[in-house]
């Protein structure tokens, strides 16, 4: 995928973006050393963006489809009011591992959850109401993950779907499945969305008052 924000604008943001740390600074180091497509971690823009986001809606349940690494899960994760909790899934063991030590390392793994398997199924299986998703994932799933969990989604919750501005492109399978979803938000009468043009777009998503 193309980069939506030029370089010299994502390193200025980086730059007055206060949330950086030094784990975080490893967790990317180690990222970009061990995995093919490291550009799948939310990065330190996005990740205060997302701690912000629990502080915002002070969640106290949030749930995360695609752990990856961990970045996104331990940003969350530690914005969480005592007592709060984070469910997160994803299919691969190796990255989830990675995301499991740092978090371990960061103090917040006894409010994270992770979860193996099917995404669709451990959603299936868990009991809303939800404050907070973030859904960074397989794009070809994305409109079932988002219909798996806005039943589930607390009155005044909101949804975090990553990676939206891909539906700008016309080709490619991630682009298709993108303005899908897109589309099918834009289309859903039971929620209201902003798309913020921001890396490489997330989407907003609450429901209709």
């Amino acid at each position: 995928m193309p980069g939506y924000i030029p370089d010299e604008i994502e390193a200025y943001a980086e730059r007055y973006t206060s949330a950086r740390s030094e784990l975080f600074d490893r967790l990317g180091a180690e990222t970009q050393a061990t995995q093919t497509s490291p550009q799948m971690m939310v990065g330190p823009v996005e990740g205060a963006f997302l701690s912000f986001l629990v502080t915002m809606t002070q969640a106290r349940r949030v749930v995360e489809v695609g752990t990856f690494t961990g970045w996104s899960g331990i940003a969350m994760a530690g914005a969480l009011p005592p007592g709060g909790s984070l469910v997160s899934c994803d299919v691969n063991e190796e990255t989830t591992a990675i995301a499991r030590r740092y978090a371990e390392e960061a103090g917040v793994a006894d409010r994270i959850d992770y979860r193996l398997g099917s995404a669709l199924e451990i959603l299936a299986s868990l009991d809303g109401p939800f404050d907070l998703a973030f859904i960074d994932a397989d794009k070809a799933g994305y409109v079932d993950y988002y219909e798996a969990i806005l039943p589930k989604l607390a009155p005044s919750g909101v949804i975090a779907a990553d990676n939206t501005l891909f539906g700008v492109d016309s080709d490619g399978e991630n682009s298709r499945a993108i303005s899908r979803f897109n589309d099918h938000v834009l289309q859903d009468e039971r929620v209201e969305a902003v798309l913020l043009p921001f890396r490489e777009g997330v989407t907003l998503i609450r429901h209709r008052y």
